[in-house]
């Protein structure tokens, strides 16, 4: 019977922070868990002083990225991360999780494949990555003698109910009669898979940066396919775009998100051995779009 834990997540309404609580209340129910708004001075009042891991999981993300807006990222991404640290390595809080993201390095692709290894250095290219990318160094520099903190930076995370690129796929395999047959490779998590990561690094105390992924990289083509086949859709793909696609990546960033390859480097996501992943490609599809437990 694993120890009992006190965790803390900020940001009520993230989609991430409320899986993952409904994870770990299944996996063990005898952890204590609460959330705090990030909207509001409530975390600023909140007695963190009997609290064992903070996972800060509040965040700007899936909105256009304006002149106006800029500051409100850095002010949620960084600024709000790096003071709800500071209050909780006060309070003595043992850990504090922040959520960040494959964002930080950056996702502009002149190649057909990009592989990120734990050499790449952080380049990201959006206000978003570059708002983590701030928080992550900001988190770094500050003296946290008997704090543990822990990083994680998901690719992108699907699940029911997920927002994001995911969303758009899935209204191309419901539509459409037919989708190119392209040979590429994606990072995804399904957020089960994160879930079980999170409780993870709270379990063990553990601290430093984590690259989670699901053991296979997907393919795009057959992402779609498989949505598809959960809702007994027919959807042929069709070869001969393979030469076309690779010519326009460079050039049109939404075709370079949904046919180039951007992958970790499975070393990179070994944490726990890949424990963290309990739920396989065509099963997580399934349960994202139907909700129904089996295939068979």
């Amino acid at each position: 019977m694993s120890e009992i834990k006190k965790v803390v997540f900020i940001g009520k309404n993230s989609y991430i922070g409320a899986c993952c609580q409904e994870w770990m209340k299944k996996q063990c129910p005898d952890w204590q868990m609460f959330s705090l708004s990030s909207r509001d001075d409530s975390w600023s009042t909140y007695d963190f002083s009997d609290t064992d891991s903070v996972v800060f999981v509040a965040g700007i993300a899936h909105r256009k990225e304006t002149k106006e807006n800029k500051e409100l990222y850095y002010k949620v991404n960084c600024d709000l991360a790096v003071n709800c640290c500071k209050r909780a390595a006060d309070a003595g809080v043992k850990q504090f999780i922040y959520l960040s993201s494959q964002s930080v390095f950056g996702q502009k692709q002149k190649d057909r494949k990009v592989v990120i290894t734990k050499d790449t250095v952080l380049s990201p290219n959006t206000t978003y990555g570059k708002s983590k990318m701030k928080a992550e160094q900001e988190l770094e520099s500050l003296e946290l003698a008997n704090m543990k903190l822990a990083i994680v930076r998901p690719p992108m995370v699907y699940g029911k109910g997920a927002k994001g690129n995911y969303v758009r796929l899935a209204s191309f395999a419901m539509k459409l009669p037919f989708f190119p047959k392209v040979k590429n490779e994606r990072s995804m998590i399904f957020i089960d898979n994160l879930s079980e990561c999170i409780r993870l690094i709270i379990l063990n105390e553990s601290k430093g940066y984590f690259h989670p992924q699901n053991r296979e990289y997907v393919c795009t083509s057959n992402l779609v396919k498989t949505i598809a086949n959960a809702h007994h859709k027919k959807l042929f793909l069709v070869a001969g775009f393979q030469w076309l696609i690779g010519l326009v990546i460079p050039r049109i960033g939404i075709v370079s998100k949904v046919f180039g390859s951007l992958v970790y480097e499975k070393e990179m996501s070994d944490c726990f051995d890949y424990q963290y992943c309990v739920c396989e490609f065509e099963e997580s599809i399934l349960q994202t779009e139907s909700g129904v437990q089996s295939f068979k």
